[in-house]
């Protein structure tokens, strides 16, 4: 993130019955989002998504049994929108599947990078970053993208780099179909938490990045 930028303008846009279907190399990946959880959060992400801000970024970080990561338009894990948004930590648990903001060390530093976590669980991420949404279907493709093999990082010495380019070729929102008792509605927080163990990027931390 640039020394100039500043926090982004409250977004206001109702995000109560939307999705998001991304289309990766790997196969589409569909989110389902947690507005009651975090509304500025997913409002800030569908206006990246409609604005075509993370067409053609890709997986630039890929940690199988912990996560992967995209949304840095540099693509390397240094660049964003030119903003940065507030935190909105909340009781989500951080689980296989669950789409949760980037950052760097300060809490607010998140704008566009984003994780979906593979591993089972990563109980050290929960409160500390904001989950907003869930793969509601895709998670074979998660694995997917969590697969490829990966190389050394030069800047952090991390296991990370994904040896193949891993493309979200685009974004759309979409309206979903709401039945009673849908659980995408909820903020869950009663899943199983798998032991805490312990984690390569553990002192990176899942978005030790700078957007």
């Amino acid at each position: 993130m640039d020394a100039n930028t500043s926090e982004v303008d409250e977004v206001t846009i109702d995000c109560t019955d939307l999705e998001a279907v991304v289309e990766t190399d790997k196969g589409q990946l569909r989110f389902g989002f947690l507005p009651e959880a975090a509304p500025a959060t997913v409002a800030n992400f569908v206006k990246l998504a409609k604005d075509g801000f993370y067409d053609g970024l890709r997986f630039h970080r890929v940690i199988k049994d912990f996560m992967v990561q995209s949304g840095c338009p540099r693509g390397d894990g240094t660049g964003g929108p030119g903003y940065t948004i507030a935190p909105e930590f909340n009781d989500t648990k951080h689980v296989r599947g669950t789409v949760s903001m980037a950052r760097g060390r300060h809490p607010n530093s998140a704008g566009s990078q984003f994780f979906i976590v593979h591993g089972e669980a990563v109980p050290h991420c929960d409160g500390q970053y904001t989950a907003f949404a869930r793969v509601q279907d895709g998670l074979d493709v998660l694995d997917a993208i969590a697969s490829v093999p990966t190389k050394i990082a030069s800047e952090t010495g991390e296991r990370s780099v994904p040896v193949e380019d891993i493309v979200i070729r685009s974004i759309t929102i979409e309206e979903r179909d709401v039945a009673e008792g849908d659980p995408v509605a909820e903020v869950h927080s009663s899943e199983p938490e798998a032991p805490e163990k312990s984690n390569p990027a553990q002192n990176n931390e899942a978005g030790d990045t700078h957007g």
